[in-house]
């Protein structure tokens, strides 16, 4: 029943960001609800597990980390206009939008968080030892926070300078990889699942093949890649001698290879 509290909670968390849309009038703080969703499931499983055992607290501290982290950026990156994704979906789905995006946008999303989550509620209720799993659950975890953080910084820093107006960031880790912010979310969310193996649900690997296939081909590297050649001219060359997702070095016609 953990589970299932874990989600009433979070459903009551999407409908208070529903209600928010009719203050804000636009949808992009749903961005910003995606990690906290997750860490939901986590306190909620701490509140009601008996005991919390080492492997929870590695969980909870973990999870709290990196939601916080996504949730703070996100709302920073979004503050101001809406995201032109939520619009797209605005324009999309009229008449009646404003009671459309309660399962279009906030409840659909709520859900998958929930389903997503298994592992760190899994992590958390469990009160077995800790075992190599953990280890690399917990290596993983932390080579993707790094990861993720620092090539979040690292575009900041570049998309502050008006020089670079439309240019493309080919430096730090962008140099290895186009997308090193959603390789960095792939390897904390197999660092969960790990998390979850290691307690002893199998099935938790699932969660970051979920998450991976998401990463892939549906709201990280596909959406962006649909659009982003019109907005950056010198992307084309970005492309063919840059890694698409997993790090490597530059191809061999990069000038800065």
């Amino acid at each position: 029943m953990i589970y299932q509290y874990a989600l009433i909670a979070i459903v009551v968390f999407a409908l208070s960001g529903w209600l928010l849309s009719f203050a804000t009038h636009h949808y992009s703080h749903v961005d910003s609800m995606w990690s906290l969703f997750m860490a939901i499931t986590a306190y909620t499983s701490a509140l009601f597990a008996l005991d919390l055992s080492s492997r929870a607290v590695l969980a909870l501290v973990a999870v709290t980390l990196w939601a916080l982290r996504l949730s703070i950026f996100l709302t920073w990156r979004n503050w101001g206009a809406e995201d032109h994704r939520y619009q797209t979906i605005r324009q999309n789905n009229e008449p009646h939008f404003w009671f459309k995006s309660l399962y279009i946008i906030f409840a659909f999303q709520a859900l998958l968080a929930w389903v997503i989550s298994y592992p760190l509620y899994a992590a958390v209720i469990s009160q077995t030892a800790l075992n190599r799993f953990d280890l690399a659950g917990a290596l993983l975890f932390l080579l993707g926070f790094y990861w993720e953080v620092v090539a979040d910084w690292q575009l900041m820093q570049f998309r502050r300078q008006p020089d670079n107006q439309g240019a493309v960031l080919q430096t730090g880790l962008w140099r290895y990889s186009r997308h090193p912010n959603y390789f960095g979310e792939c390897l904390i969310w197999w660092g969960f699942g790990l998390l979850g193996v290691a307690s002893g649900h199998p099935w938790s690997w699932l969660s970051p093949v979920i998450m991976t296939f998401l990463l892939l081909k549906v709201s990280g590297v596909s959406l962006m890649e649909k659009t982003i050649y019109s907005r950056r001219p010198g992307y084309a060359d970005y492309v063919r001698n840059t890694n698409t997702f997993i790090p490597g070095l530059p191809k061999k016609d990069s000038p800065d290879a």
